[in-house]
């Protein structure tokens, strides 16, 4: 009799599997600076996982300084008081 314990077996060497597209519907906002950001989130369906940040990244910066410049513009007058001017 052998009290000799077995050695575990080394983990076999997984390969990492080829990016697959998850094919998210995106729906057209309208706007096409918005929609040409949103397009761009398709590139991660070709790339692998390390790569997935800087897509994400991009498209954030872009929709920040969409909205950002949205802030800057004037909008519209506002309406008459139906109670005129009162002092």
């Amino acid at each position: 009799m052998s009290d000799a314990v077995p050695e575990p077996e080394a983990p076999a060497e997984r390969t990492p599997a080829a990016p697959a597209p998850l094919e998210v519907p995106r729906a057209a906002t309208g706007d096409a600076g918005t929609d040409a950001l949103l397009e761009r989130l398709a590139d991660v369906d070709h790339l692998p996982t390390d790569g997935h940040l800087e897509v994400y990244e991009d498209v954030h910066r872009g929709l920040r300084d969409a909205l950002t410049a949205l802030d800057a513009r004037p909008g519209p007058p506002a309406p008459p008081s139906p109670y005129g001017s009162r002092s």
